[in-house]
């Protein structure tokens, strides 16, 4: 059975090309708009992973990170950010806040199924 990602990103097109990226990859996606469209998402069918976008309307990435990691049954989940951003303060913000990985747009697409083959296994 084929895992399940859930990409968070309030951009249409990248959101386009990471599901399209993972689908190719064997992956199921499930796209959100922002972090709470994501938070409800979660709850809402099973996820092994997170990849989130930091700079969203509604819920940011990184209170997005916080809000998965304060719940349980997610504490080991992997997350990744992939984000514009690339200071190491944000980085810092990202990791202590709870995520996994870090990646910066624009990515390439094998370098994504990468990280998603490593973290899931």
């Amino acid at each position: 059975m084929p895992k399940t990602i859930l990409t968070a990103d309030d951009s249409a097109s990248v959101r386009q090309m990471v599901g399209f990226t993972l689908r190719e990859a064997g992956y199921d996606v499930v796209e959100a708009v922002d972090g709470r469209d994501a938070l409800g998402k979660l709850n809402g069918s099973p996820v092994n992973m997170l990849i989130t976008d930091l700079n969203m309307p509604n819920l940011d990435g990184i209170e997005l990170i916080r809000q998965v990691r304060a719940q349980p049954r997610f504490k080991f989940m992997p997350i990744i950010m992939l984000t514009t951003e690339s200071q190491d303060s944000k980085k810092q913000e990202g990791r202590a806040a709870g995520a996994t990985g870090w990646i910066v747009k624009p990515f390439k697409p094998e370098q994504l199924v990468a990280v998603a083959k490593k973290v899931l296994g």
